[in-house]
């Protein structure tokens, strides 16, 4: 199944007419696809119909994920659709429209009752009904009390009608709230300390505007995870493995472009010792080793960092200890390869002083790249940048140079 899913997302972004491949397939194929399809696809698809496809649809879609597709279409299609709507789900998804997709307005659904406490079991089930027959899902009970939200009400009480009168503050459950403007990583962290709860979504005034559960977080944990990782490899975020050749080097030449200016930069400290690797040509072939691994470590430093900013556990008046841990750290590592490679060289190239050489040069290089693997991304941070985009460049070009300078000048001071 998710073969035949790829092959059809496959098929769709690589066509010249992706609105009719679309509309070739089923409509609950179409929902499954058009969700599962890069942004810029979707934007795509939803340009390319008119306003009679896109209605056909969306009007079987939830409201939420009707606001989603709306969301990409022009003005005037938006405006078509919608008067073609049903008016209890144009009302929702106009309604819904007007928050920031980003927001926790625009993740919430608008399935949910409000019931005052002192409330019956059996008012209360006619409520659900009601709605239920409604919208076709079964909505989440808030329990209120003078205007103010108590929590949520287990479906499973409403059988307790038949056992008489039921006081509802003793089963009502604890919900977390989140104001509608909050941000959806705010959301997430709600949802990371309450994973297996529903949260409530509330206006100004502390009344119920919505619901979010969990599932409607996964779209934001991906895209979370996929913005890190193209963060650290300097890839747009826009970028999806299905664009073609034409838009993937637009995305990233400007990345490469730094990236070269670096590399001369590097290539410039190896000039330095020009006269260094001609006399001793196996310099060269160890070269690599010292800024590879260089490298590695304070991409490994960085990203432990990172982490610590992004979760508040650091920052530059309070990092003093974490870079000294990584200077450690990195030293030992250091003595731990330094020791492989030296007795490599000693061994393969009948040379103890290439050896030593490489030891030192690695263990330096290590403590080199923990320290600015460190400090750089806390640096950044302080003055506003985001260290996950710019840190990487940084600290390469400082293993690289620096790891360089202490290699070959070694090497020229004792070979």
């Amino acid at each position: 199944m998710a073969e035949q899913l790829t092959d059809v997302q496959q098929a769709i972004a690589t066509s010249s007419t992706p609105a009719a491949e679309f509309q070739r397939l089923s409509r609950s194929r179409q929902r499954e696809v058009f969700f599962l399809l890069p942004e810029t696809i979707q934007q795509s698809l939803v340009e390319d119909m008119d306003p009679d496809q896109l209605r056909e649809f969306v009007r079987r879609l939830d409201p939420d994920e009707v606001t989603d597709i709306l969301a990409l279409a022009a003005e005037d299609t938006r405006t078509a659709v919608l008067r073609r709507l049903d008016e209890d789900r144009r009302e929702r998804v106009e309604y819904l429209l007007g928050f920031s997709s980003e927001s926790a307005a625009g993740l919430m659904h608008l399935d949910y009752v409000t019931v005052d406490a002192d409330r019956g079991l059996e008012e209360i089930s006619n409520r659900v009904q009601r709605h239920e027959a409604r919208t076709g899902r079964i909505p989440t009970i808030f329990v209120t009390e003078d205007g103010e939200l108590l929590g949520e009400l287990p479906g499973q009480v409403l059988a307790m009608s038949d056992d008489g009168p039921v006081e509802l503050r003793d089963h009502v459950l604890e919900t977390p709230t989140v104001a509608y403007d909050a941000a959806d990583e705010e959301v997430l962290d709600v949802f990371r300390e309450h994973p297996e709860s529903s949260v409530a979504v509330l206006d100004d005034d502390g009344s119920v505007m919505g619901v979010i559960y969990a599932e409607d977080l996964l779209r934001v944990v991906e895209e979370e995870a996929t913005e890190t990782l193209y963060e650290f490899t300097g890839v747009q975020e826009e970028e999806s493995i299905l664009d073609g050749p034409l838009s993937k080097v637009r995305y990233r030449y400007k990345w490469l472009i730094i990236n070269l200016g670096t590399a001369f930069l590097a290539a410039g400290a190896v000039g330095f010792f020009e006269d260094t690797i001609a006399a001793f040509t196996l310099l060269a072939v160890y070269m690599p080793v010292v800024a590879g691994m260089g490298g590695n470590a304070g991409t490994q430093s960085m990203a432990v960092t990172v982490r610590g900013i992004a979760l508040d556990q650091i920052s530059l008046s309070t990092g003093g200890r974490a870079v000294v841990n990584e200077i450690i750290a990195g030293a030992a590592n250091g003595l731990i390869t330094g020791v492989l490679v030296a007795v490599i060289a000693s061994v393969f190239n009948q040379s103890p002083l290439l050896g030593l050489v490489l030891g030192v040069s690695m263990v330096l290089n290590l403590v080199i790249a923990g320290f600015f693997g460190t400090t750089i991304p806390l640096v950044l941070d302080k003055i506003g940048k985001d260290p996950a985009t710019s840190a990487t460049i940084f600290i390469t070009t400082m293993t690289d140079v620096l790891g360089f300078f202490i290699f070959l000048g070694l090497a020229k001071a004792v070979l």
